[in-house]
């Protein structure tokens, strides 16, 4: 019995021995400052303590990124020390805890001499964990890759430097820079990362295409917005009814309410959803610009996939067929009205 009992007691002290070692070592990491105990997490590798390192020294990060330290590295040691974090950060829970450490991270890499690919792989694992970039994001990010664009530098070739370091570009991280350059008004830029995805195999999706035409409409540049919307179509994704209201409104403001009618009237024909909302304001515009007979025959559209006008526009539309001497149509449309109504 005394032998079993001494044999126990050595294999706790070589289970134990091990985990006492390691939170010895977190616990002199902690009593460090910042700077010194990340490199030494970086020297030992235990990169899954830097996100406690991080949260513990909140104030400390806003006078200096812990990452700063990483700048006396050369580029390719870097890379190698950001890889292995990102993907030691892979495992650890919860999601949320880690995006304090992301986001100095990302901060670090956008403001480097070399951003890409290091700054979009961190995005990339940033957004896949769940974890949302702060709004400043999209302007340090839209710098750095505006002035990558002026040392000549394709959309293709940057993304597909992701793969150089075992990444691939996929749309959560593409639709993220097109949205950074559309909110500071870089839409031609959005275009061209939006062509670029293509040439790299990474097919755009509905938000890709929405947010170019959202930006576009907010400039009332309705005839981009316009081929935006097409090209969406002809890939057979459909336009959100958020983007589609916008467009409506934007073409409505350019006094294009004909055009914003086609294209209504398009998108029916080939199958896509129009909502209430894009219909109503489409009939509005009609009444405004005293479009009554192209009203009624888009209060018509509108009925016939279900949707029945607020009661005083359905006034305005019977009473402005009326005054322009279209009995006929005026009557069909009440009669419409009605049976929805009833």
């Amino acid at each position: 019995m005394a032998l079993l009992s001494a044999k126990i007691i050595r294999i706790r002290q070589h289970i134990c021995t091990p985990f006492v070692r390691l939170s010895s070592l977190y616990t002199t990491i902690l009593q460090k400052p910042l700077e010194e105990s990340m490199k030494i997490a970086v020297s030992n590798k235990t990169y899954e303590q830097i996100p406690d390192l991080v949260t513990s020294s909140e104030e400390s990060c806003k006078k200096q990124n812990p990452f700063s330290f990483l700048s006396t590295f050369k580029l390719s040691d870097r890379t190698k020390i950001v890889d292995e974090m990102l993907q030691s950060f892979i495992p650890l829970r919860p999601h949320f805890h880690l995006k304090t450490t992301y986001h100095y991270l990302l901060c670090y890499t956008l403001q480097s001499s070399h951003p890409f690919p290091l700054a979009l792989a961190t995005l990339q694992r940033m957004l896949r964990s769940g974890c949302t970039p702060v709004p400043q994001t999209h302007l340090s990010l839209s710098i750095a890759w505006v002035h990558q664009q002026q040392q000549c530098e394709s959309v293709g070739s940057v993304l597909l430097g992701m793969k150089s370091i075992g990444y691939r570009p996929d749309c959560g991280t593409c639709n993220f820079i097109i949205k950074s350059l559309c909110a500071v008004d870089q839409l031609e830029e959005a275009v061209e990362v939006l062509r670029g995805m293509v040439e790299v195999g990474c097919i755009p999706d509905a938000e890709s295409y929405c947010t170019i035409i959202a930006a576009f409409c907010e400039f009332r540049k309705t005839d981009k917005a316009l081929a935006m919307m097409k090209e969406m179509v002809k890939v057979n994704l459909s336009p959100r009814e958020g983007t589609l209201v916008k467009l409506v409104a934007a073409l409505r403001a350019n006094k294009e309410i004909w055009r914003a009618a086609e294209m209504t009237e398009f998108l029916v024909k080939k199958g896509f959803h129009v909502g209430f909302k894009s219909f109503e304001l489409l009939l509005e515009g009609c009444l405004e610009y005293n479009e009554f007979i192209l009203a009624g025959k888009m209060a018509m559209l509108m009925t016939e996939k279900g949707y029945i006008p607020y009661i005083k526009v359905r006034q305005k539309v019977v009473e402005g067929l009326a005054g322009v001497d279209e009995w006929k149509l005026a009557c069909v449309v009440r009669h419409r009205f009605a049976e929805l109504n009833s």
